[in-house]
């Protein structure tokens, strides 16, 4: 039997701001243990929730780089559960009336191209605390510091059709939102989490089937395990004529297996209400539009610009634009006068070596277009280049100067360079006369041969022409 999966996920992401969602406590990750507390986040008798203003431009900000309908009145909800890390035993959420609806981004998929992932909605919502079970030998510990923290919630339509497109869709959402300036999303930090949910159904219908739910997921490559394992679970489930029940469960990263936790609630069983604490949440439409306005270039756009504008390749637009410095540093490049292919060429090299190591640039952009210029006019080679680059990122200095200092500046002086070949000829008269004798790939070697005697300092066209000149002599 062939199966179709179908993939919808829910991206929990915190919002980069420097108090909670709804008192003043800090979001700084790494306090000791419920510290970043107060009367608020805590839920203790008559304390009064206020709303970050800041957290809601960044939802709404989110919102827009999405394509979603942004609500001039939306409505804040309790969502009621009891867990030991939910203080109050309701978070606040949104539920009927969420802060936009609609919306969709791009992907580039490993089997079906480019696919347009629809966006269900986007919410507000507080964060609960969190759960440690490696603090105290036998026991569970509490630390509340995330309780309050401010999340927008994405929810994906069920469009996703394999655990590889689901990774897919969180890199590209992950993208989107750090060029928005609405969050981290560092998995590492708890800033962004995801929950997938996944069914199977038979190829060709439209229908879907019983859905189960993961929760918590900490990695994109755990996430694409997760749901590979519970896509093959599933089809056994089908296969051997069981029924598959609508749970929730965890994956253990370790076996690479995913268990049941629980039956997996429904929305009636959060008994969601308005919260009398909060009003509705009125936004005006100039300031959700003056919000719109204040969005940067976005990724797509930027790639798309980056073929056009500079004639690159859509693989080398596409590795350019994935961090924004590194999109601003090769235009910072260009404009200095840098060819752009080979701008990129020393971005997606060397240039990225070092600032995946280090997050930064060692060499400014400026600079990089003038040690390129070096290259084409041909004081230095490629090779000595990256000598140049390498001394340039360690110590700094000016490209010509650097090179001069190193003594990588190519010599073109004929005298020389007939020298070095006449050296080289001698030395390897075999060579030569199986050159004379028609084999030409020959060339070269003695170039290199060359190369190698002048230590690279000479310019390889230049030995090229004094070479051909003396073997056909």
């Amino acid at each position: 039997m062939s199966w179709e999966t179908v993939i919808g996920l829910e991206v929990h992401v915190q919002l980069a701001t420097r108090s909670k969602m709804f008192c003043a406590c800090s979001t700084g990750f790494g306090a000791p243990p419920n510290t970043n507390v107060c009367p608020v986040c805590l839920g203790l008798p008559g304390a009064l929730p206020v709303p970050n203003r800041e957290a809601v431009r960044l939802a709404v900000r989110a919102a827009h780089a999405l394509g979603g309908r942004v609500a001039e009145r939306s409505i804040f909800a309790r969502k009621n559960y009891f867990y030991p890390d939910l203080p109050k035993g309701y978070q606040i959420s949104q539920y009927d009336a969420p802060l936009s609806i609609g919306g969709g981004i791009g992907v580039d998929t490993p089997d079906r191209g480019t696919v347009e992932v629809s966006i269900e909605r986007l919410h507000v919502e507080e964060d609960a605390g969190k759960s440690l079970h490696d603090r105290i030998p036998g026991k569970t510990a509490v630390d509340l510091n995330r309780a309050g923290v401010p999340l927008a919630e994405i929810v994906s339509g069920p469009d996703l059709r394999s655990p590889a497109e689901a990774r897919a869709y969180l890199v590209a959402i992950k993208q989107l939102l750090i060029y928005a300036g609405v969050s981290e999303c560092s998995m590492e930090q708890g800033s962004l989490r995801v929950d997938a949910n996944i069914s199977i159904r038979r190829g060709g219908d439209t229908g879907f089937g019983t859905k189960t739910e993961i929760k918590n997921l900490n990695s994109f490559a755990n996430v694409e395990r997760a749901l590979e394992a519970e896509r093959i679970r599933q089809e056994g489930m089908v296969d051997r004529g069981e029924r598959v029940a609508q749970v929730t469960l965890l994956f253990n990263a370790a076996t690479g297996q995913v268990r049941p936790m629980r039956s997996k609630e429904e929305s009636h069983d959060y008994r969601y209400f308005p919260d009398p604490d909060l009003p509705p949440l009125l936004l005006s439409p100039e300031w959700i539009e003056q919000i719109r306005g204040e969005l940067p270039e976005l990724p797509a756009a930027k790639r798309a610009r980056l073929v056009s504008a500079y004639g690159l390749t859509g693989y080398d637009a596409a590795v350019l634009a994935s961090e924004r410095p590194i999109a601003d540093y090769f235009e910072a490049a260009a404009r200095a006068g840098a060819p752009a292919k080979s701008a990129a060429n020393w971005i997606l090299g060397e240039v990225m070596t070092g600032y995946n190591a280090t997050g930064g640039f060692a060499v400014a952009p400026a600079d990089l277009a003038d040690l390129i210029s070096l290259v084409e006019r041909g004081t230095v080679s490629l090779q000595a280049a990256k000598k140049v680059f390498g001394e340039m990122a360690a110590s700094g200095g000016a490209p010509a100067e650097v090179a001069e200092r190193l003594g990588l500046i190519q010599v073109r002086d004929e005298v020389a360079l007939e020298q070095w070949a006449e050296a080289v000829l001698a030395a390897h008269p075999g060579e030569v006369a199986r050159y004379r004798a028609g084999e030409a790939k020959l060339l070269g070697f003695l170039t290199g041969q060359v190369m190698k005697r002048s230590q690279g300092k000479a310019d390889p066209k230049g030995v090229q022409a004094v070479l051909q000149r003396k073997l056909t002599t």
